[in-house]
C-alpha cells in the first residue's frame, strides 16, 4: 500500500507562521479539505480522514458534521509508535477548531510519497542487507579521510547481518571490534580465519596479535607452528616486529627446533631493530640493554666451542666475565657454573626412531685417538638426537667418548658433545646423545663421527650402502644411504666399522 506523509499548517490569531506537525494518528476535515488517492473519496464537502501507524497502513478516518455533533469523533489517543500534533488549540474532527479557533483559519494538508522499501525485502536479512551503507535509518555517520577527500559514511548501531567476508587486511581490525562490542560468533570466525591462513612467515606477527587479543589458543597453534619451523619463522620479516614480552615467551620454550647460535644471529638482528625503534645507536652496550632478560635466555652452553667463539664472544653483548665463564664451560672438566641455561631444548615430537647399517657384529676394534668416522644421506628432513655405539669385548667397562657431526662441504660441526658411556660387555649398541637435535637437510652430505678412549671393542661387518626406516603408523619412509669418509678415520667404511646406529626423530 502506498504511504502519504501527512503535514498540517494552521493559521490562527496570535500564530501567523505556519506550524508543521508530525506524520501523527489524527483527523481532518471541513470543505477545505484535500483528496488523496487511496486514502479518501476527494468530495470537497466529505470529511478527510487520515492516520499513519508505524507500518505504512493507514488508521481508521473520522468524519461528522462538526464538533459534538452526530457521529463526531475527537481526535484519537495515538496508538504506540505514533506522535500527536501539539497545537496551542484542539483540532477536532468536522473542521471545527474549538472555542480559541472561532477565527477563520486555513487548513494545507501536504503530502510526500514515501518510498515503502521494506515492501520489496521479503526477509529481515535482505532488510538489513538494504540498510547497510545506505542513510535510511541511519543514526551515525562516519566522518573517513581527509580534506577534499573525506567521505561521509552512514551506519547502524547494529550488525545488518551473520555474513562476514574476512581477508588478510581486514581480520585484525574486525577481531578487535568483535572483542570490543563482544560478538563471539564474529570473533570465532576472525579466528577460525587465521587459524587456516597460520604460516611459518606470518606466525611471529599473529603470536604478537593473540596475545594483544587475549586469544590463548590461537596464540598456542602459532606457537607450535613456530617449535616445528623455527628457522622459517624466524627468518621472516615480521619477527623483527614483534615486541619484547612475546620475544620472551618465545626464548623461554624448550621445544623451539633450532641450533642455538641461529636463534642468537636472530634475536641480534631483532636487537638492531628495537635499538631503532627507540632511535637508539645500534650498539653492543644499546643492544644488551634493548635485549634486558631476554638476553639470559639465549642458551649459550648448547653451543659448539667454535659456534660460540666466532659469534657471541665477539659480539661485543657479553661482558667479559661472561665470555670466560663460557669458554671455561667448554673447555674444562668438571664444567664450571655459568650463568646461561645449558638444559637442551627437545623440539622433537613423536617417537623415537633409530636404524643400523650392519648386519653381523665380530670382536676385537682398537683406538688409538683417531675418529672413526662415515659419511651419510638422506631424503627427507630429520633430526639426529645421538648414535649407538659398541661397547667393549673385555666386559663392563667405561669409554669417554666425543661424537660429532659435521657438514661435509663447509667442514662444520653442527653438533657435538665431550661425554661417556658404559658398556656391560655385550655386543648391544650404547646410546650416546647430542646435548640438542642436530637437523640434517634431504640430499646433503654429513659425516658422522666418534672419537672413543677405552679397551678394544666390538664392531660390526657386512655393512649396507642404503638403509630404510619406515614409520609404523604413517608408513612414511626415511632413507639412509652411506659412503665411504676418505682421510682418518680409524678403519670405519660401509662395509666395517664403528658408529653402527643412528637415532633420530623425523
Amino acid at each position: 500500500m502506498r504511504c502519504c506523509r501527512l503535514s498540517l499548517f494552521v493559521n490562527t490569531p496570535g500564530h501567523p507562521q505556519h506550524q508543521r506537525h508530525p506524520p501523527s494518528k489524527m483527523a481532518a476535515g471541513g470543505s477545505s479539505g484535500l483528496p488523496c488517492p487511496g486514502l479518501g473519496n476527494g468530495n470537497s464537502n466529505n470529511n478527510l480522514g487520515l492516520g499513519a501507524n508505524g507500518n505504512g497502513a493507514s488508521s481508521s478516518s473520522v468524519s461528522g458534521p462538526g464538533p459534538g455533533g452526530p457521529g463526531s469523533n475527537p481526535l484519537s489517543a495515538p496508538s504506540a509508535g505514533s506522535s500527536t500534533a501539539s497545537s496551542p488549540q484542539a483540532v477536532g474532527a468536522g473542521g471545527g477548531f474549538g472555542p480559541v479557533g472561532a477565527a477563520a483559519a486555513a487548513v494545507l494538508v501536504y503530502r510526500e510519497p514515501v518510498y515503502n522499501w521494506q515492501a520489496t525485502k521479503t526477509t529481515v536479512k535482505e532488510r538489513f542487507a538494504f540498510l547497510f551503507n545506505n542513510e535510511v535509518l541511519s543514526d551515525v555517520h562516519f566522518l573517513v579521510g581527509k580534506g577534499m577527500g573525506t567521505q561521509r559514511i552512514p551506519a547502524h548501531r547494529f550488525l545488518y547481518s551473520d555474513e562476514v567476508q574476512i581477508g588478510p587486511e581486514t581480520v585484525m581490525t574486525t577481531l578487535y571490534t568483535a572483542k570490543k562490542y563482544a560478538v563471539p560468533a564474529l570473533e570465532a570466525h576472525c579466528v577460525d580465519f587465521l587459524k587456516k591462513n597460520l604460516r611459518a612467515d606470518n606466525a611471529f606477527m599473529l603470536l604478537t596479535q593473540a596475545r594483544l587479543f587475549d586469544e590463548p589458543q590461537l596464540a598456542s597453534l602459532c606457537l607450535e607452528n613456530i617449535d616445528k619451523n623455527t628457522s622459517d619463522a624466524i627468518g621472516a620479516e615480521g619477527f623483527t616486529d614483534i615486541d619484547l614480552d612475546t620475544l620472551i615467551a618465545v626464548l623461554e620454550r624448550d621445544t623451539l627446533g633450532i641450533r642455538e647460535i641461529r636463534l642468537f644471529n636472530a634475536v641480534v638482528r631483532w636487537a638492531e631493530a628495537e635499538c631503532q625503534r627507540q632511535q637508539l645507536q645500534a650498539t653492543p652496550e644499546n643492544k644488551r640493554k634493548v635485549l634486558g632478560k631476554a638476553l639470559s635466555l639465549i642458551r649459550f652452553p648448547l653451543m659448539t666451542i667454535e659456534e660460540f667463539a666466532a659469534g657471541p664472544a665477539q659480539s661485543g653483548i657479553l661482558t667479559d666475565r661472561e665470555v670466560v665463564s663460557l669458554f671455561l664451560h667448554f673447555t674444562v672438566n668438571p664444567k664450571p657454573r655459568v650463568e646461561f641455561i645449558d638444559r637442551p631444548r627437545c623440539c622433537l615430537r613423536g617417537k623415537e626412531c633409530s636404524i643400523n647399517r650392519f648386519q653381523q657384529v665380530e670382536s676385537r676394534w682398537g683406538y688409538s685417538g683417531t675418529s672413526d668416522r662415515i659419511r651419510f644421506t638422506v631424503n627427507r628432513r630429520i633430526f639426529v638426537v645421538g648414535f649407538g655405539l659398541y661397547g667393549s669385548i673385555h666386559g663392563p667397562t667405561d669409554y669417554q667418548v666425543n661424537i660429532q657431526i659435521i657438514h661435509t662441504d663447509s667442514n662444520t660441526i653442527l653438533g657435538q658433545n665431550d661425554t661417556g658411556f658404559s658398556c656391560d660387555g655385550s655386543s648391544n649398541t650404547f646410546r650416546v646423545m647430542f646435548k640438542e637435535p642436530v637437523e640434517i637437510l634431504p640430499n646433503v652430505s654429513y659425516t658422522a663421527c666418534a672419537t672413543l678412549k677405552g679397551p678394544d671393542s666390538h664392531y660390526g661387518t657386512k655393512g649396507l650402502r642404503k638403509v630404510i626406516h619406515e614409520s609404523p603408523t604413517t608408513g612414511t619412509k626415511t632413507c639412509f644411504t652411506f659412503c665411504y669418509a676418505a682421510g682418518n678415520n680409524n678403519g670405519t667404511s660401509v662395509e666395517d666399522g664403528q658408529v653402527p646406529e643412528i637415532i633420530f626423530y623425523t
